[in-house]
């Protein structure tokens, strides 16, 4: 929306974000965001029982898994991020 009212009131909402109080609440709604993931995948190692014939795969390893998986993802987008596309 802003980029349709052209580039100083672009400008302007991008210098309203670098303020301290944006700053401050991205970092808040980042650190719920990983404690929701982290919880989760925690869960999930719980809930989701993963069976290998007739043994069960212990829920640390299914957690584990869970989080490899995830910073496997994390590093892909960031390598894409940083390579413009």
């Amino acid at each position: 929306y802003q980029l349709r009212q052209g580039p100083e009131a672009y400008a302007a909402f991008l210098a309203k974000l670098r303020s301290p109080g944006w700053i401050a609440f991205h970092l808040v709604a980042l650190a719920f965001a990983l404690y929701h993931s982290i919880t989760w995948f925690n869960l999930t190692a719980v809930v989701q029982v993963v069976r290998l014939g007739e043994r069960q795969v212990p829920p640390r390893l299914v957690a584990a898994a869970n989080f490899l998986l995830w910073g496997v993802v994390s590093l892909v987008i960031l390598f894409f991020f940083l390579l413009g596309g």
